[in-house]
């Protein structure tokens, strides 16, 4: 039996040995997902085990994008693959691995989109790690499913199946995959695992809205279009006067589908600066339940909302403020200007801008139509920069919907938020 001496000694050689290996470079130590308090009881996702890396296998490590499989959760029983690329400044050099730490960006497609390959490259030449994966079960062939998959991306799988299991939901097994590939990219040695980013488009901004309050280790976060809400105006609820998948539901489906899996029910709790990004004619999103949304943000908010801005993939990623935006949270870039509180006289509307650059332009924009909210026709009015401030003259008395938008020297566009006529 040893000594307490001998005892003692080996007890300072083990701790000594832990703190070593602990601070070496490439060894991290995992940090989990703490919910938000307040977070619904409701919510079907295990933070906890999602935090933790997937098992994952690279497919091709040839060329500036890389691919990869990783483990999805269980899809009707039986073990999922998700197919995603990855690529980093290391890459598009050939050399990734290294310890170089990276910021990382996750990318969310949308709704009839998949794994983008240029999406990736696009971020890696912008200086990031980033990863890009598919959410409707395919693999690198476009159209072609793999045989281990998890559910397809179309609306009956979106909403037809909510009477069936809540894990083999699309929704739920979207987020989970989104969280996971979050997970999988912060265990990479190249990759600063406290500075990482998410944007979505379209339905991936609809999942970047439910991930960003839940995963609370993004330092910032862009949906483009998608929003909450869904329920009260989209086009899954009604367009064109024909009711859509959710407003075929019935109630009590309906109130469980928006239980489970509305941005309405999670985005609240985000606590990292979201940009978000929509046009004001969106065909799916429209502008009062994308008001709604990001309302409940408690966080730093900023807003880039473009009069009939087209709805597509290249266009969703197109925007060069989101790079600025991320760069900001991410990388101590110049940031995007801020549009304080409106204030409206007899003089005009006047809005104080927090902002590091000059700014250069400054427009009213506004809409008169009492018609779907996503028809009506905008106009556009100059107004002046004033200082730290910008004035235009104040929308007329039947505007229905109002905002103002100003331009920085670097040609960023920010947005104010809407105001709505009572």
């Amino acid at each position: 039996m040893l000594s307490t001496f001998r005892r003692v000694r080996w007890f300072c050689f083990l701790f000594v040995l832990v703190v070593s290996v602990s601070g070496c470079v490439g060894v991290r130590q995992e940090r989990i997902i703490r919910p938000a308090a307040g977070l619904p009881d409701t919510t079907p996702w295990d933070l906890k085990a999602l935090s933790k890396a997937p098992e994952f296998q690279w497919a091709d490590k040839s060329g500036d994008v890389w691919s990869l499989y990783y483990s999805g959760p269980e899809y009707k029983g039986k073990a999922t693959r998700v197919f995603a690329y990855y690529s980093s400044p290391a890459t598009l050099k050939g050399e990734a691995g290294g310890e170089v730490s990276f910021p990382a960006v996750v990318l969310v497609h949308g709704g009839g989109g998949r794994a983008f390959e240029e999406w990736a490259k696009l971020w890696a030449e912008r200086g990031y790690a980033a990863i890009a994966m598919d959410l409707a079960g395919r693999g690198p062939e476009e159209g072609v499913r793999l045989d281990d998959g998890g559910p397809c991306d179309d609306d009956g799988s979106k909403f037809n199946c909510i009477e069936g299991a809540t894990n083999d939901q699309w929704p739920y097994q979207a987020v989970a995959n989104v969280i996971l590939a979050h997970s999988l990219i912060r265990s990479f040695s190249e990759v600063d695992a406290d500075r990482t980013a998410i944007t979505g488009i379209s339905w991936g901004g609809y999942l970047t809205c439910i991930v960003s309050g839940l995963d609370n280790r993004f330092k910032a976060a862009v949906p483009v279009y998608g929003c909450g809400f869904l329920h009260e105006n989209s086009v899954w609820m009604k367009s064109n006067g024909q009711l859509g998948s959710l407003g075929r539901m019935s109630q009590e489906n309906r109130d469980k589908w928006v239980r489970l899996f509305d941005p309405s029910m999670y985005v609240g709790f985000a606590t990292m600066p979201i940009l978000f990004i929509n046009g004001t004619n969106d065909f799916a999103y429209p502008l009062d339940s994308y008001e709604k949304t990001y309302q409940l943000v408690k966080g730093p908010v900023n807003l880039r909302i473009t009069v009939n801005m087209p709805h597509g993939h290249p266009q969703g990623w197109a925007p060069e403020e989101i790079g600025v935006f991320v760069d900001e949270y991410l990388k101590d870039g110049v940031g995007l200007p801020v549009v304080k509180e409106l204030r409206v006289s007899k003089e005009g509307v006047f809005a104080e801008v927090e902002t590091k650059t000059k700014l250069t332009d400054v427009q009213l924009h506004y809409t008169t139509g009492t018609e779907e909210i996503n028809k009506r026709r905008w106009q556009s009015v100059a107004g002046c920069v004033e200082g730290h401030g910008v004035r235009v003259a104040g929308p007329p008395e039947n505007a229905t919907i109002w905002f103002v938008t100003v331009t920085d020297e670097r040609g960023m566009v920010v947005s104010s938020k809407l105001v709505f006529a009572p």
